[in-house]
């Protein structure tokens, strides 16, 4: 349950509220204003942005990394106005524009009433994947999140991403829901790609051409639960309409090597194999990678292609 939030915020409430009303034509209209004003006045995390880009393809030429920077940022307008959008999005029409191209990847453990982890990323819309995961699939989906500081933009979100039934989980309690909801029918989704700190004890591996730490919260808990785990690859067709592509990186059932971190690894593959594809539709403001490693830590230099 989310707090309360102060009464000051209801005018921005109902402000957001009614401008989710719009079509989404005009919609996009305001992402491009907001595309501009994003891109060429405020230049929102340009540095960041640029320093992203030229770190993770060293082979591209600068025109073409500023190319995709200008892509990316007409993608971050698109998705903030798609979003908001979910405050009023009738579930069919979500469903029409989210494609689950082959659910029987999870279905097929939902039908073994199994709990299934679900790996996801900051690529395309991935508020859209929660909430139309909701709505296509059979067992219940429950995402896992960190809940945001500000009382009315908590308050906000959480009701955006669970207004088609979707659940949500704070990221502190992930293991106390595993263990109380043991042996539950559903899908858990975690957006795996965020770094980890020194005091998360995270995977280091090189993505993107960089040392990068990665949570391991997936090898755990496939460890501990015996959940498959499935890469949830998000690719978008076209403006406004998206592909969900599922691949099983984990039965459930094979053992798993101890102190290593073959999941999270497959992961790692799949995501920067999506990436190098479709470079614009990743959240390239985020400071991936702002944590070091530590010179005591062995890195694999070894980087196979993920398993189809």
């Amino acid at each position: 349950m989310t707090k309360p939030y102060p009464w000051y915020y209801r005018p921005l409430n109902w402000l957001l509220r009614g401008l989710a009303h719009l079509p989404l034509p005009l919609l996009y209209g305001m992402a491009e204003v907001i595309y501009f004003l994003l891109a060429h006045v405020l230049r929102y995390r340009q540095k960041v942005v640029l320093q992203n880009l030229r770190n993770s393809f060293p082979e591209k030429p600068e025109t073409e990394i500023r190319q995709i920077q200008k892509t990316f940022y007409r993608h971050f307008a698109q998705m903030m106005v798609e979003t908001l959008k979910l405050a009023v999005l009738p579930a069919a029409e979500l469903k029409r524009r989210v494609w689950f191209s082959n659910p029987e990847v999870l279905e097929r453990h939902f039908a073994q009433g199994r709990t299934v982890l679900g790996l996801s990323s900051h690529a395309g819309n991935w508020e859209w994947v929660l909430t139309s995961g909701a709505v296509w699939l059979s067992a219940h989906a429950d995402g896992v999140y960190k809940p945001l500081s500000n009382p009315f933009f908590e308050s906000f979100m959480h009701q955006l991403r669970t207004r088609t039934g979707a659940g949500l989980i704070p990221m502190r309690d992930t293991l106390r829901d595993m263990l109380q909801r043991r042996g539950e029918t559903r899908v858990v989704s975690l957006l795996s790609d965020q770094a980890a700190g020194p005091e998360d004890r995270p995977y280091w591996t090189q993505f993107l051409n960089q040392d990068s730490g990665f949570y391991t919260s997936a090898d755990r808990l496939a460890a501990r639960f015996h959940c498959p785990v499935v890469y949830v690859s998000i690719r978008r067709l076209r403006r406004g309409y998206y592909q969900i592509i599922l691949t099983e990186l984990y039965d459930g059932d094979s053992p798993l090597p101890a102190n290593e971190f073959p999941i999270t690894e497959a992961f790692v593959r799949h995501l920067e194999r999506d990436i190098r594809t479709f470079p614009a539709d990743y959240l390239w403001t985020h400071r991936r990678w702002k944590h070091q490693r530590p010179a005591s830590e062995v890195i694999r230099t070894q980087n196979p292609e993920p398993r189809a």
